[in-house]
């Protein structure tokens, strides 16, 4: 569990990061998110084989599991072939998890990189106007 910031992220720069999964097991990263209108997007790649991802969104911490959004259903990724790439709107201040799922893999343990990017939306403020 990897938890972080839109500021943490933003700081990221262009550098991927790297997950070690073990197999049988999976690993998420909750970003916590306090103004609505970003845009949250993911780059990743995986090594030996394929892992599944998912996104969810969580009102608070308090918020049960059960009670989570899923935003992305759990999906098998042949991120070992190649770059798997998407986004998220935050629509909703609150925790957006990104989980990294090896729980089908019994054996083999992945190497997950990936690299996190946050965009405030572009508003027109009419300055540049002559």
């Amino acid at each position: 569990k990897i938890p972080l910031t839109v500021e943490e992220i933003i700081n990221f720069g262009e550098s991927n990061k790297e997950l070690f999964i073990k197999s049988s097991t999976y690993s998420i990263i909750p970003i916590t998110v306090t103004e609505m209108g970003l845009t949250i997007s993911w780059i990743f790649s995986s090594e030996p084989k394929s892992i599944s991802f998912s996104v969810v969104y969580q009102e608070s911490e308090d918020t049960p599991l059960d009670q989570c959004k899923v935003l992305i259903p759990m999906t098998r990724c042949n991120s070992h072939k190649e770059t798997i790439r998407g986004q998220v709107k935050v629509r909703n201040p609150g925790i957006y998890t990104l989980i990294f799922d090896n729980t089908f893999s019994r054996f083999i343990s992945k190497r997950v990189f990936y690299h996190l990017a946050v965009e405030r939306p572009v508003i027109y403020d009419g300055s540049d106007f002559p």
